[in-house]
């Protein structure tokens, strides 16, 4: 994975046209892209009634990666971390502002939208079931890092943020299972859980381990 920034964009090129699982704003579900791509926004380009993945998608057709994937994320581009554990990399945006205890949902102010981001490539080919409890690793790693992390909410100890997006990318191939009990799996782990806290613990130093009050009417929809 090659990491490029140039404001207000941060891109991970997978080397050549992957296929990629995720939930992104831009292009989710399975795709085939090159590249996955994380926008950072700010409160100019978001109005309260515009349909954000819409203009995301502009966004990225406006610089010729239409047919990519892309997140979108209002923490400081420059905050991402990147981490590798055998054949995997991950790349990885941690903003805390709307951090969430799994189960126990909040009202959030839009100012306080950061979410995390994890663009993950698996050097080895899987199967569609593969790529699932890639991503499900992926998840559970996102999670433990964010908990080992310690942000304190009302509703108990943060578990992720409202706005999470993670993507998993490698090629097509017959590895089957990518489970906590394989190397693959491990792997998976251990990089997802390296670069979300080292995001995190960045983010508790700057801002502190307790976020924002809750804002009553406010949701986070807009998938940041």
């Amino acid at each position: 994975m090659r990491v490029t920034l140039a404001s207000p964009w941060l891109g991970a090129d997978l080397g050549r046209v992957r296929r990629v699982l995720s939930f992104a704003p831009h292009r989710p579900g399975f795709r085939s892209a090159r590249h996955i791509l994380i926008r950072q926004v700010r409160d100019a380009d978001l109005a309260p009634d515009l349909d954000a993945m819409g203009w995301l998608g502009a966004e990225m057709a406006r610089i010729g990666h239409g047919g990519d994937v892309g997140m979108m994320t209002s923490r400081g581009l420059h905050h991402h971390r990147l981490a590798h554990a055998g054949p995997v990399a991950c790349l990885a945006t941690v903003g805390l502002g709307n951090a969430e205890r799994v189960g126990r949902r909040r009202m959030v102010s839009p100012g306080g939208y950061g979410t995390i981001n994890i663009a993950l490539l698996v050097e080895e080919g899987l199967t569609d079931a593969a790529m699932i409890e890639a991503l499900s690793i992926a998840a559970e790693a996102r999670t433990a890092a964010v908990m080992d992390a310690g942000i304190a909410l009302p509703t108990g100890r943060a578990t992720g943020t409202g706005t999470d997006c993670i993507a998993v990318a490698c090629d097509a191939g017959g590895v089957a299972f990518a489970g906590l009990h394989t190397a693959l799996g491990e792997a998976i782990g251990a990089a997802v859980h390296e670069a979300v806290l080292a995001g995190a613990l960045a983010w508790v130093a700057e801002h502190g381990a307790e976020p924002a009050l809750a804002v009553p009417g406010c949701t986070g929809a807009l998938g940041i």
